[in-house]
């Protein structure tokens, strides 16, 4: 039984087991960036020891092998296509998820209706010579439709209305136990773009909650999977008190 606008403390394979087959309007979710594996003399490795590699989520490692990476995102999203009509998986090419990522377009290349590109407007340097300044993200957007082309036969908007470009700053820092948060206003165009009003939105790495909170700003129900315990916590607070400002704020706007 999967109850509305909840938040699971859960892995997101247990939650999506629970799910039937297109239960889910719109996917949107930007999972781990697996910063904290590295290559070491050319090769693959686990626990980078260098401070800066280790500040994005406190209480999660971030550290898997590209082996697993690859295994564990292929497994989710073939369950997100199962149960999802339009998917939007957002990644950032680092080296511990490089590798990964190129076999998974390769893998869904049938699914994948197109690619959006989340330009940030900079990025941090990069942590070693010889590499490029990371100031964008790609998000993955994916239907299982069975028909070849571009088109995304479940989007909700008109022709010409959507970019394949979003320019938006990165998002802000909103706890200080997990730093990489999606940004409020990209999630409400993805959100627009790839749904209407009353549908269902799940984030399979919901985090702090951002997905759930700007879904309820447009009026649509959610569901979340967050395995770490303390975020799921952060996330359920941040719900309630950014939703309560925002009606609040709806309130004077109107009087």
């Amino acid at each position: 039984m999967i109850e509305l606008n909840k938040i699971y403390n859960e892995d997101c394979l247990l939650t999506l087991g629970r799910m039937p087959d297109k239960f889910v309007d719109l996917v949107i979710t930007s999972p781990p960036y697996n910063m904290r594996t590295r290559i070491r003399n050319g090769k693959y490795s686990t626990r980078e020891k260098g401070e800066h590699f280790s500040k994005k989520y406190k209480y999660f490692g971030d550290d898997l092998p590209i082996d697993d990476f690859y295994s564990f995102h292929s497994k989710v999203l073939r369950e997100l296509i199962r149960v999802a009509k339009i998917v939007c998986y957002n990644f950032q090419i680092v080296t511990g998820s490089k590798e990964a990522f190129f076999k998974i377009i390769g893998d869904f290349n049938r699914d994948i209706k197109d690619i959006i590109i989340w330009d940030k407007g900079s990025g941090q340097p990069a942590m070693h010579e010889k590499v490029l300044n990371n100031c964008y993200e790609i998000i993955l957007i994916i239907e299982d439709d069975n028909k070849a082309g571009r088109a995304i036969q479940n989007a909700r908007f008109s022709r010409g209305e959507m970019n394949n470009i979003l320019r938006i700053g990165k998002g802000k820092k909103v706890v200080d136990e997990h730093s990489a948060v999606f940004p409020e206003r990209l999630a409400g165009e993805l959100i627009k773009g790839f749904s209407e009003e009353g549908n269902l939105i799940y984030d399979p790495f919901i985090g702090v909650g951002t997905t759930a909170i700007v879904a309820k700003k447009l009026n649509r129900n959610y569901i979340g999977s967050e395995i770490i315990y303390e975020y799921s916590r952060i996330a359920e607070k941040r719900i309630v008190e950014k939703f309560s400002l925002f009606l609040d704020n709806k309130r004077e706007a109107v009087q």
